[in-house]
């Protein structure tokens, strides 16, 4: 059962964040980008960077380039080679709607297994919300709905995280 997103508060800080949106079924990552900037607007955050690439099977490698930025391996440097601080959380926004063939599911597998390393490899919580679904009907149920846009809850889970993550040594 499809449950609504609890209500929770949270305070951003000078945390920096990035959104990687892609454009395909545009319609479903549109309102979950909205809802993602808007949640994050709330919990004060200044430093947002939006990204759009054309499908989901881009995303893993915006993400990989916006992880690696500040960081060396898995030790932190203080700026980006901009003079930017790190990312503390890179959300990345998707929708898959499965066809009659595999290729949504191996599409679906291949960013999963992805998002997946690039967390662990440079340390910063990527936060999954590229969604595999069977039919409209469900991509408007987690986009379209403001109870339960993923894409709100994406961004709690990256501000939570951001949160949890500054505070380990």
């Amino acid at each position: 059962m499809l449950k609504a997103i609890k209500v929770r508060t949270f305070h951003a800080g000078d945390a920096r964040f990035a959104i990687v949106a892609s454009q395909y079924n545009e319609r479903y990552v549109e309102a979950m980008l909205d809802a993602a900037q808007a949640e994050l607007k709330q919990a004060g955050a200044k430093a947002v960077q939006v990204v759009r690439v054309p499908g989901a099977y881009e995303i893993p490698v915006v993400a990989a380039r916006l992880a690696r930025a500040g960081r060396s391996g898995s030790a932190l440097r203080p700026r980006s080679p901009r003079g930017e601080r790190p990312f503390c959380a890179i959300i990345c926004l998707g929708v898959i709607l499965r066809g009659e063939t595999v290729h949504a599911a191996h599409i679906g597998e291949a960013v999963s297994r992805s998002l997946m390393e690039i967390q662990l490899r440079y340390e910063v919580p990527v936060i999954h919300e590229v969604l595999l679904l069977e039919n409209e009907e469900q991509a408007s149920a987690r986009c379209l709905d403001p109870k339960r846009n993923r894409g709100r809850e994406a961004a709690q889970t990256a501000l939570a995280m951001a949160q949890v993550m500054g505070e380990l040594v």
